[in-house]
Parts: C-alpha cells; structure tokens; sequence
C-alpha cells in the first residue's frame, strides 16, 4: 500500500470511529421503541379488538442489522395477532392502524414531524422522537423487512468488513445528497445491496452469489406458521453461511478498507452509462443484461422507463432502486466518478479526504472530542441478558408471543451476532486478534451503561425462532444449522 493509501485508510478509520454507535445511542434506541409499543397500548380501537392480544412493536432495517450510524433512523413494525400464523393485514387497515398511531402520538406527546405516507408500496409513519431527535418509520405487518435484516445481519458474519463498508457508503452517499429516495436517489437499503453486489464482483470475491446463501425467494415463503417458516430460512442460511465460510482452497480476499472503498467507486463510476442495459444482481451474483432476464422482461411501465435495476435478492424480481429517476442518474454517477477521482489523486490530505467522504456533521471528527471510541464501546447488537434465559428457555429460543399488556420488561430478541459478555466473564479476553478479514476474536465487555439499556429495553419484539448457542450463562441469537 503507498503512502496515498496508508492515509486514506487511516481517514477511513477515524470516521468509522465517529460513525459507531455507543451505548447511549444504543439506549435511546431501546426507549423509543418502548415508548412506541406504550403508544400502541393506549389505541382503543387496539384494547377492544382481538389484534391487541399477541400485537407487538418489533424493530428491523439497519438497527437490527446493525448496520445504523450515529445518526440512523429507526425502522419499527407493529405485528398485529394473527394465532401462530404470520399475519397479513390488508393495507387498508394498515393506513387505519397508522393514523390511530399518529392520533395517539399527539395525545401523549414526546414526538414531532409527523409525515403519514398511506399510499406508498408499504404504508408509513415517519416521524421523530424527542429522545436524541430520532427519526422512525412505523409500518404495520412487514415482516419482510424483519427477515430483510435478519439476512444482512447473518452475511456480515462472513466478512465484517461488510459492515464498515456499508456504515462508510451510507455516510458517503449522504454527503453528496444522493441517499434519499424522495429526491429521486438512492435508499440506503439498495446501498448496502450495492456493497453485497461489490463484494460479490471482487477478486477473489469476498461474498457468494445469495442463492447459495438462500435459494428460495423469501417474500413468497412467508406463508403459514411463523415460527416454523423463521427457523427454516435461520437453518439454511446458517448452514450455508457456516458452509461458505470453511469451504477449501477458497482465495481469501484480504484487501485493505480503502483499496475496497476505490474500487467500489470505481466499479459504479459509470453506473449511468451501464444502467441501460445491465442490472445489479446480488441473487446471482453478477451483472445481468435485462433484455434477457425473464424475471424483469414482464415489468414495464406505460409513463416511464426504469432508469436502473438493482434487483431485491429477498423480494425478487422487486427493484430496491426503483425511487431513483433517470434525472438523478447521471448525479450519483458524478458523484462516483469525482469521489474516485479525488481519492487516487497524488499530495492528497485527510482534509481533502474528508471534503468529498463525509457530511458536515462528521467532519468534526478532527475535534479531539471526537477521539475513537475505546475498547470497550459496544460494536455489536446489545439484545441479550441473563434475565432473559429464566424467562424463555425453549429449544429453539422461544416462539411464543406474549399479549403485550402481559409482557415482562426484558431485553428484546432479534438476530444477533456478538453480544458482549459481562466484565466479570471477560477479565481472561483483553486482547483482540484482528485477521485479515476484519474480524475479530474479543468480545467487548458490557458496560455499566448497558445495564439502564436492560432496564428500558422494550419486550414486545421476537427473534428468530432457532436453536441457540450458550454462553456462560446467556445466549446469542445467531441461527445455528438444524440436525
């Protein structure tokens, strides 16, 4: 690596390190979602019906993925009760259920900036909490979304350079105003999709093809006992994860950080140009040309042409870039190109780096306030306590939802790679052994400030319903292969 990219990767680094979330960002999370699961409770139209008994307020997109900046939103389903049966409400009750929600929020206060989208693909709340000024997009029924998570949670275990990856992209794509579907660029959604597609194309490639990972579609698998269809798509992602990753004679790609930040720049600089005729395709794993793919030739629209095709690997043929006007096109194709331009020039300084990587906000990362989080910051999903295990021990972690009236206050049960030990369990662990891919054999210990996390975590959400792992006392909700 030559000085150039010595110092970019550096800069990489810091901002990473003001991008991570900490434990109070973590904390302010968890009190929102309760506060929403409160709001819920207090619907009439709620208590008096039977969809109150079994309702719950369960978190997906990138706080569940663990893919979330500082500055994240936060993504929340309402599950309404359907038995053990995955629950498909129709959207018209959806858009009800919402604007009950909105009434609701005004009454109790403690939120602002209401937005109501009833006639989007998947009607939405957006609004945003007095609690660290948190914006929240409520849906109702999207289970999808959840399972959308879960999977890029459990791809991050194969390289956990994906997860830097996506948090820089993010802030990147932010910083040149092309990270907003409502202006007609990108979701950040289909930029992580673009990342799993970049290290799919690497050489050696770091990620598989993700119908080796799930062959299945998952949107049309969701159907009949939930419990039973989750572990099914958790054991065979695990498998094939677990699979990918011991395979034999495998070339371990062992790229910098910023030599993959380049050439991701790089590959989609000309994205404009390659967008009439080739789709993104992560459930192949390669560029498709769409004259010839069956999947997308009956799509068409009579007012406009989709200008670029980023192929949803979950929902397939759905297109997750499907806001993105053709007049943005040629924007985020500039931004690309000037970005990489910027990056490879010579006499090149981390203030240079920072003007065209990062937004304002960030940028203060030169601040000494805005040192690199210690050791012990927690870089992983903060789900799992000890009290959990004495609450719900099953062979497969659960499965039953409790009506939320009922409901003991523990911490919440999504997909989770890491979670951190106690300080007692780790006083043996204070070493980390970074490896070549970015991974990591240290735990973090838990901080004092997780245990007011435990006190406010909201109860209303399930994980995966899949047979777990012990450790020392507590569990990780990481799917493990079936027998």
């Amino acid at each position: 690596m030559n000085a150039n990219g010595v110092l970019l990767d550096h800069t990489l680094r810091e901002i990473l390190s003001v991008l991570q979330p900490v434990t109070d960002d973590w904390v302010a999370r968890f009190q929102v979602i309760d506060e929403l699961r409160r709001v819920v409770e207090s619907i009439e139209s709620l208590r008096v019906s039977c969809y109150f008994e079994g309702a719950t307020v369960e978190p997906f997109g990138s706080f569940v993925s663990n893919l979330f900046t500082r500055w994240g939103d936060l993504d929340i389903s309402i599950e309404l009760a359907n038995g053990s049966f995955i629950s498909s409400s129709g959207k018209k009750h959806r858009q009800q259920l919402l604007r009950a929600v909105m009434k609701a929020m005004r009454q109790r206060g403690g939120w602002n900036k209401y937005q109501c989208i009833p006639n989007a693909r998947v009607p939405i709340l957006k609004v945003q909490s007095n609690i660290q000024n948190i914006s929240c997009d409520v849906s109702v029924d999207n289970l999808i979304g959840q399972m959308k998570s879960k999977m890029l949670l459990w791809i991050n275990e194969i390289d956990t350079r994906f997860r830097d990856m996506v948090l820089l992209v993010k802030e990147w794509a932010k910083a040149h105003k092309i990270n907003n579907p409502r202006s007609g660029t990108f979701n950040s959604y289909s930029l992580c999709l673009l990342v799993v597609f970049h290290f799919q194309t690497c050489a050696p490639a770091i990620f598989p093809p993700l119908k080796d990972i799930y062959p299945g579609n998952i949107a049309d698998d969701l159907q009949g006992l939930r419990a039973n269809i989750e572990r099914h798509i958790a054991e065979t992602c695990a498998a094939n994860v677990a699979r990918f990753r011991s395979e034999r004679g495998r070339a371990v790609n062992q790229s910098s950080l910023s030599d993959l930040f380049i050439s991701f720049l790089q590959k989609f600089s000309n994205i404009n140009l390659r967008a009439s005729e080739l789709g993104i395709c992560p459930f192949t794993g390669q560029w498709e040309h769409i004259s010839r793919n069956t999947r997308w030739l009956p799509r068409t629209y009579a007012i406009f042409v989709i200008p670029i095709e980023i192929e949803d690997p979950f929902e397939h043929p759905a297109n997750s870039a499907r806001a993105v006007n053709a007049n943005q096109l040629a924007k985020i194709s500039e931004a690309f190109e000037l970005t990489y331009r910027r990056l490879i020039s010579s006499n090149q300084n981390p203030s240079a780096f920072l003007s065209v990587l990062v937004q304002q906000q960030t940028s203060q990362l030169r601040n000494p306030r805005f040192n690199p989080p210690s050791g012990n910051q927690p870089t992983h999903p903060q789900w799992q306590t000890t009290n959990y295990l004495q609450l719900q021990n099953t062979p497969y972690g659960g499965g039953h939802r409790q009506p939320m009236h009922s409901r003991p206050q523990v911490a919440p049960r999504v997909a989770a790679t890491h979670p951190p030990q106690t300080q007692r369990q780790t006083t043996n662990h204070s070493q980390s052994q970074n490896t070549p891919n970015g991974g990591s054999s240290h735990r973090q210990p838990m901080r004092p400030q997780l245990q007011a996390a435990q006190r406010v975590a909201y109860s209303s959400t399930r994980g995966p319903s899949v047979q777990t792992h012990r450790v020392r006392g507590q569990q990780t909700w990481r799917p493990k292969a079936g027998t």
